[in-house]
């Protein structure tokens, strides 16, 4: 048996290499985790054990055989529910596509299958991507492994709980405005968010077009690493894809060929993400020991200023619905998704299949995102909000030329409890450390720093570079993961 909370990636696959063990017995001890805890933490929306174990066959086959498909060949990786996969349901956690089966892979899963990985059952998350508990699932709430009367966050909230409690060894989940990195912070586990075009967006359901970037959701750096030198790439099916160039032998390789120490690194500390009031005095102490550790490794800090960073929430609570307003549109009961078969005309079907089909938060998202667009509102917000999103950005640009990376803490306050946030606008403040970095496109990891003691619940650090500074990135998260030491696992 392995320990499956602590086994990475890269380790799965030296074990699977050395013939230590078996696809096969590595995904049904998987399978026996799921089976053993996933009744309390419902981190999964579908999973078929058969086709798992058949992939798990075909792998160790080609491994018997010398054909392996690379190191990974045979690792399981769990898929957010708004990814395609052919074959397989991609509800995206709504009523409206329960049903909908995907007609074809994402580019993501295209790669994952041209590396052997086995794909390991469908995450849930809050609906269509819209929330930060994984409370806004049209079918269940997935509960927070470390305390099932705790959100994981979201919302990729189920592809955190499942990697954090050892359901699986990796997953994939997408960030519109935090959605990796905030779920990880709250699960204790690692979640990169690449700079926007790294990765193909092909095959991601849209919730924010400008905004959504697949990455993965990983129990350390050198994982993160690996998944995203197999998913990253530029994809012409995908016009917002980057030709980026990527470091010799790959993010892993160079992670590994990395110092590990810190010296001659500049990290900006932006005064106004330590002026947020209602940040608890758990995720400040983490946050000081956090910076005291990386100048331990030689890193200087400056203070930087990031002068928009006030608006960046309502700049994004107008961008994001809006985009949502103009993707969501397609789902309307006639060509595919959900449909009211009693209503007696075109334009009630409409009306009936879309009211019935999208939860209560979707709804106030498409509501809102129409509104900013509608005539006589579209200059004063929409186009406002455009505006000041470029000085958001220039603000980065700006920081950047003062030290290489940028750190922050990920969330005010550690994962909550369910039903803490009924009201919306407080569940829209969980984001305010991760939103900017979605607006300015620029890449950024959450890391596990420490245990909030009141709660006796994870926090995470952030550390943002500029665009495609991932492996800049890798290398100061990574240094400081090793000099924090093994980080515990819950005890779920």
């Amino acid at each position: 048996m392995t320990d499956l909370k602590r086994l990475t990636m890269v380790e799965a696959s030296n074990l699977l290499s050395r013939g230590e063990i078996t696809s096969v017995q590595l995904c049904k001890e998987c399978l026996d985790r799921i089976s053993s805890v996933d009744g309390k933490m419902k981190a999964f929306l579908s999973l078929n054990e058969e086709e798992v174990l058949s992939q798990a066959k075909e792998s160790d086959a080609r491994r018997a055989s010398g054909k392996a498909l690379g190191p990974f060949d045979g690792v399981p990786v769990t898929i957010k529910d708004n990814i395609a996969v052919k074959g397989q349901k991609c509800s995206c956690a709504s009523r409206i596509l329960e049903n909908f089966v995907s007609p074809y892979d994402a580019t993501v899963i295209a790669k994952l299958r041209n590396a052997g990985m086995v794909l390991m059952g469908r995450a849930n998350m809050d609906e269509f991507a819209m929330g930060s508990s994984c409370e806004n699932s049209a079918f269940q709430k997935t509960a927070n492994p470390w305390d099932i009367t705790r959100v994981p966050g979201g919302s990729s909230g189920g592809s955190a709980a499942s990697v954090a409690a050892g359901e699986t060894v990796i997953a994939l989940g997408s960030d519109t405005g935090g959605s990796i990195r905030q779920p990880a912070s709250f699960c204790g586990i690692v979640g990169l968010k690449p700079t926007y075009g790294r990765v193909s967006r092909y095959g991601l359901v849209a919730f924010a077009s400008s905004l959504d970037q697949i990455g993965p959701m990983s129990k350390d750096v050198r994982d993160s690493a690996a998944m995203l030198d197999l998913i990253c790439g530029e994809d012409e099916r995908d016009s917002t894809s980057l030709p980026a160039p990527v470091p010799e032998g790959g993010f892993l390789a160079a992670l590994e060929r990395s110092g590990e120490d810190l010296k001659g690194m500049k990290i900006g500390v932006p005064k106004e993400y330590f002026q947020v009031e209602g940040v608890a005095d758990g995720v400040k102490k983490v946050t000081e020991e956090a910076m005291e550790k990386l100048k331990a490794l030689g890193a200087e800090f400056v203070e930087i200023t990031l002068p928009h960073t006030k608006y960046a929430m309502a700049c994004y609570y107008i961008i994001a619905p809006a985009e949502a307003s103009a993707n969501l549109a397609r789902f309307d009961g006639i060509r595919y998704g959900y449909r009211n078969e009693s209503s007696g005309d075109l334009v009630r079907t409409y009306f009936d299949s879309r009211g019935e089909g999208f939860g209560p938060e979707v709804t106030r998202r498409i509501m809102l995102g129409t509104y900013v667009l509608s005539s006589g509102y579209y200059d004063a917000y929409y186009v406002r909000a455009q505006k000041v999103r470029t000085l958001i950005r220039r603000d980065f640009v700006e920081a950047f030329g003062k030290c290489d990376l940028i750190f922050t803490p990920v969330t005010p306050a550690p994962a909550f409890h369910f039903g803490e946030k009924s009201d919306p606008m407080q569940m829209y403040l969980s984001d305010v450390f991760t939103t900017a970095l979605n607006l300015a496109g620029n890449c950024g990891i959450s890391v596990p720093a420490g245990i909030d003691r009141e709660s006796n619940m994870p926090s995470g650090i952030q550390l943002i570079a500029p665009d495609l500074a991932e492996e800049k990135l890798f290398h100061a998260a990574y240094a400081f993961e090793k000099a924090r030491g093994a980080f515990p696992v819950p005890a779920l």
